[in-house]
């Protein structure tokens, strides 16, 4: 997915499996070693207190204790207040309370037992997702009865976020963290300026279509093909639409921004938007969360954001 510009440049570089994901880090050879164990703690860090899948992590004592306010505390605040501007500026194309309906088309079942869901509990499913009935009050938080939350669409992005902020304490100035190839955070200094970031075909994963050269920022992608079920033979992918209830229709986005955080939220919801929409939608996105993006649709048409080509080489 990457390679580095700076032929001369020698990197420590260590890889670790966290959030479902593979999670390389690279920094100078200048810069101890040690450093990579903090970096791979901070993350693990926000696994353990975080993680909807993980137990009596934050979120999921919110997904046990359903109909109910729980306590929590600031960092859960604050990622719910972020989740919900994003959720209410999409009106809810994104929403974490999709939890039902991943578990209805079967993500999290053996294959045997999969099957296409039926209109009836389709309704029923969508009926328990809504943002908007994630309650804030204070420290506390409530979702309602049947809901559940998902935390997989953020929270590896905001751990990579964590991390940066730890490099640039520590004085870093060119470092690397791929997280999954869906989530690339970078830092640039004047002997590292950028980082090239190759991007593929949805559909033919060697394919090249495009290169970037980017700096200090981050480069979130989401597509069908990273993760997909199998009904009767055809593929599904796990990006849902939480007002069809169906996979998202649009094969692959691509976001530049500032941060991973919002990087990752813009690139699944964008997944639910008509390509057709895209060109008004991410002038929006740009003036609001300082982003440029691509779209890549069903028929497999290419829309990009006016501003995107400024990145884009044909490496």
């Amino acid at each position: 997915m990457h390679r580095e510009q700076n032929k001369s440049q020698q990197y420590h570089a260590q890889v670790r499996f966290l959030f479902h994901a593979t999670v390389k880090i690279k920094i100078p050879v200048a810069y101890s070693v040690l450093l990579l164990d903090d970096l791979f703690s901070i993350m693990e860090s926000v696994d353990y207190q975080y993680n909807s899948y993980r137990k009596d992590s934050y979120f999921d004592l919110i997904n046990r204790s359903a109909g109910s306010f729980v306590e929590v505390d600031d960092v859960t605040i604050f990622l719910l207040k972020k989740i919900k501007e994003v959720a209410s500026f999409f009106d809810g194309l994104y929403d974490i309370s999709i939890m039902p309906l991943l578990r209805l088309w079967g993500f999290y079942q053996s294959g045997e037992n999969r099957r296409l869901p039926s209109e009836e509990e389709l309704q029923a499913a969508l009926q328990k997702i809504d943002f908007r009935k994630i309650e804030l009050e204070g420290n506390k938080v409530r979702i309602q009865k049947g809901q559940e939350l998902t935390t997989g669409s953020f929270l590896k992005a905001f751990a990579v976020d964590r991390v940066v902020k730890e490099l640039k304490r520590a004085g870093v100035s060119d470092a690397l963290i791929n997280a999954g190839g869906s989530t690339i955070r970078y830092l640039n200094d004047e002997s590292h300026p950028f980082w090239d970031i190759r991007v593929y075909d949805p559909d033919v994963r060697e394919q090249l279509l495009f290169g970037l050269k980017l700096s200090n920022g981050c480069f979130s992608t989401s597509a069908q093909k990273e993760t997909r079920i199998v009904i009767d033979g055809k593929e599904y992918g796990h990006i849902l639409n939480p007002k069809t209830g169906f996979p998202a229709a649009n094969k692959q986005v691509g976001i530049v921004g500032k941060n991973a955080f919002e990087g990752d939220m813009l690139s699944t919801a964008l997944m639910n938007v008509p390509s057709e929409q895209w060109k008004p939608l991410l002038k929006q996105l740009d003036e609001r969360w300082g982003v440029s993006g691509f779209v890549i649709d069903e028929n497999r048409k290419i829309t990009f954001s006016d501003n995107f080509n400024e990145n884009m080489t044909t490496e």
